[in-house]
């Protein structure tokens, strides 16, 4: 039988605000354990929480730029369960009118657009964090988190295997990241998924029974929980087995998922309109004023380079995979005359030490002026391509903060003058007599050879375009020397 994937993933992602979406408190990673937990933060008797406006205004930014409704009123509930690392007993978060409704996000994957459509995001506050490692036979509890401003993202199960889970979820991690809403990084927790998995018979509508898997908080362990979690269930209906609803933890040192506990529905959790937040009323003047404020989107940006800069569509696709790329391209291909060119050298040797030193592209120690005068350099002629990638990488090492520093101190400069080229061709030709006869004999490799030789004889300063133009026109018009 074959077997068709439906996967829909819910997206936590910290709001980059100073302070909690509750309580003045800080929100600043790796402060020591219970240090930066309010009294409201511990539900300390007495205390009310005030909604910060700027986590708010950041739900507005993020439903505006994916084409969602943002409601004009929503409403707070408390989510119901007990867990130590929830002081409250509850959870502050949107259930029935969340802030955003609707939405959908594009990617492209194997040459093809696809768009998953967004159920809703939904304000709420995150737990604190158990901590195991440093106890034996106990567990410590950080509250540091409790109470940090999330936005929870719900996709509809659109995805139909793991390769779109991990393009979705990159493009949304892009996006947020392109927004200022989040800063995006993994590893401490600012952008996790949660998985909802599920398998049917190819050519059945009804949906199988979901299983949900908690906490990947990388794209390499989602793909692995996806695709362990498929052939599990797989496997296990053609062995007249059954799938129970559950939460699932991934274990990345077996790669396997393991039952963390039953799936709760909402009715689990109680849910009912928290008494000490009043509805959230968004006026349309606040929308109006955020959409006026929105940076220029990813799709309108690629559009822009493949139309006023003429670009192929996998360029302008690379190009703004981050905005700090975006901008960087855009700021090199404004200082140049050859975009495309420009669009090689971001792609090519820029990227690769970027990649290569594992640095942001904000980071980077050559700046967008200093690339944009070692492309100009290239194009007017004054060194070669072979040339600018010394020069690139004496400017990545701070050799000297400009092309034009390296060039001289490094004697780099190419010979252009068409005269002196020619002289020293005639040179080359008259002591390589068999090279010529063998070229004229329809050997093309003692072209090259050729070749070789006149940009020896230069210690490669010769223009490699001039010498080739000439030479082929002497050895084709001209008698030999």
């Amino acid at each position: 039988m074959k077997w068709e994937t439906v996967i829909g993933l819910e997206s936590h992602t910290q709001l980059a605000t100073a302070s909690k979406i509750f309580s003045g408190t800080a929100t600043a990673f790796g402060a020591a354990p219970n240090t930066q937990a309010s009294a409201i933060d511990l539900a300390l008797p007495g205390v009310l929480p005030v909604l910060n406006r700027a986590a708010v205004e950041k739900a507005i930014r993020f439903g505006l730029a994916v084409g969602a409704t943002i409601a004009p009123r929503s409403v707070f509930a408390r989510k119901n369960y007990f867990y130590p690392d929830l002081p409250k007993g509850y959870q502050i978060s949107q259930y029935e009118i969340p802030v955003v409704q609707g939405g959908s996000i594009s990617f492209a994957i194997d040459g093809e657009r696809k768009t998953v459509r967004l159920t809703r995001a939904h304000l709420e506050e995150d737990a604190g964090k158990s901590l195991h490692e440093d106890f034996q036979g106990k567990s410590g509890i950080d509250l540091n988190r409790a109470g940090t401003p999330l936005l929870e993202i719900v996709s509809e199960p659109d995805m139909r295997s793991s390769a779109e889970a991990i393009a979705y979820a990159k493009t949304l991690h892009a996006l947020v990241m392109w927004l200022d809403i989040c800063d995006g990084n993994m590893q401490e927790g600012s952008f996790r998924c949660d998985a909802n998995v599920s398998v049917r018979p190819a050519g059945e509508s009804a949906f199988g029974t979901r299983v949900e898997i908690k906490n990947l908080n990388s794209f390499r362990f989602l793909q692995q929980a996806i695709d362990y979690e498929v052939r599990r269930q797989i496997e296990l209906i053609e062995d007249s087995g059954t799938v129970v609803q559950e939460t699932r933890l991934f274990d990345p040192e077996r790669g396997e998922t393991r039952s963390m506990r039953s799936k709760e529905d909402a009715m689990d959790y109680r849910y009912f309109p928290d008494p000490d937040l009043l509805p959230l009323a968004i006026e349309q003047d606040w929308i109006d004023r955020v959409r006026s404020e929105l940076p220029e989107l990813p799709a309108a940006k690629r559009a822009r380079f493949v139309r006023d800069y003429a670009l192929p569509e996998y360029d302008a696709q690379a190009l703004t995979a981050s905005k700090a790329l975006a901008d960087y391209f855009e700021a090199v291909a404004r200082a140049v005359d050859d975009k495309k060119i420009a669009s090689n050298w971001v792609m090519g040797e820029f990227l690769a030490r970027v990649h290569e030193d594992g640095i942001a592209v904000d980071a980077a120690p050559v700046s967008a002026d200093q690339l944009a005068g070692l492309i100009g350099r290239v194009l007017d002629g004054t060194i070669s391509n072979k040339s600018a990638k010394d020069v690139f990488a004496a400017l990545w090492n701070r050799e000297r903060d400009s092309a034009d520093a390296i060039i001289e101190a490094r004697g780099l400069k190419q010979i252009s003058d068409a005269g002196a080229i020619e002289k020293l061709i005639d040179e080359v030709l008259a002591a390589n007599a068999k090279s010529v006869e063998e070229f004229r004999a329809g050997k093309d490799k003692a072209f090259n050879a050729l070749v070789g030789q006149a940009m020896k004889a230069t210690k490669g300063k010769a223009n490699p375009q001039q010498v080739n133009e000439i030479l082929r026109r002497k050895l084709l018009i001209s008698p030999l020397p």
